[in-house]
């Protein structure tokens, strides 16, 4: 069950779950005259949704940004839409509320069951977007055009990417729906005990406690408390350590992804019935 090169997603691949599984982000953006950037930076919480790897920024009109200029550098430009692109923007977002709805609405009983136990709500992006469309505040939208893009791991290493390769990596079906999925496995004290058993009996870890920390078509990733390495004075002290599980078939949906954690379980269980002489 060990990541190699087919089954771990690439940093662009990674960039690209990262954006369309959430709906907001910090938005800075710098004040520029004709003299040129007085390098007075305004920040503040934007929603976004992202269309064909594009990110759309939803700005309240009331906010300083809409003070700047209509381009501003970030680390692209960010270009104003106006009429008919707003509608087809607007548009595309409510068909994309209402495919996620449905699915949720279609989904059986086992994925229902994970997605109702997280806190954020079935569907967390898609109900924070909706406002956007259904509430009373004012926006102008935005059309981000990338320059550039870097992808900083869970150790704060940094990995600047292609653009091509970014633009070319499409982004994953199961990420409008993944920080519900992992919210709900993680609050569930038996599904973190199927982690455990997942990282004992495909690892070879003996872990004490285990978080899922991010599910993709091809696998998932998990934090797990385990022994660290022995110390001077022969003593050693659990540390939190990230491993990596691959499916044996790449999830397309939700359903798929429940189906085979539940056969890695089943899995699991059997083999530590064998190995202690009960099965």
């Amino acid at each position: 069950m060990k990541g190699n090169k087919t089954t771990v997603l690439t940093f662009a691949e990674k960039c690209k779950n990262i954006l369309a599984s959430n709906w907001q982000g910090n938005l800075n953006t710098i004040k520029a005259d004709a003299k040129g950037s007085k390098e007075e930076i305004y920040t503040s919480k934007v929603k976004y949704f992202v269309k064909k790897g594009r990110p759309y920024i939803w700005v309240p009109e009331k906010d300083l940004h809409n003070v700047l200029p209509a381009r501003v550098a970030l680390t692209g430009d960010v270009v104003p839409l106006k009429g008919e692109k707003v509608k087809l923007v607007a548009e595309s977002l409510r068909e994309t509320i209402s495919s996620e709805s449905k699915v949720v609405k279609e989904s059986t009983y086992a994925v229902s069951g994970i997605l109702s136990s997280s806190n954020l709500g079935s569907t967390p992006r898609s109900e924070n977007l909706r406002e956007l469309l259904d509430g009373n505040e004012q926006y102008t939208v935005y059309r981000f055009n990338l320059s550039s893009c870097m992808y900083i791991d869970s150790n704060g290493g940094t990995h600047e990417l292609d653009l091509a390769d970014v633009e070319a990596s499409k982004g994953d079906p199961l990420s409008p729906f993944s920080s519900s999925l992992l919210d709900g496995i993680n609050r569930s004290e038996l599904r973190r005990r199927a982690l455990i058993l997942f990282c004992i009996t495909y690892l070879n870890k003996n872990a004490k406690d285990a978080l899922m920390l991010s599910v993709d078509r091809k696998g998932f990733d998990v934090l797990g408390k385990v022994l660290g390495p022995v110390r001077n004075d022969g003593s050693r002290e659990y540390q939190w350590k990230e491993f990596r599980f691959a499916f044996k078939e790449e999830a397309r949906d939700v359903e798929t992804v429940c189906r085979q954690l539940v056969e890695m379980e089943e899995e699991a269980l059997k083999n530590v019935s064998s190995f202690s002489g009960l099965g």
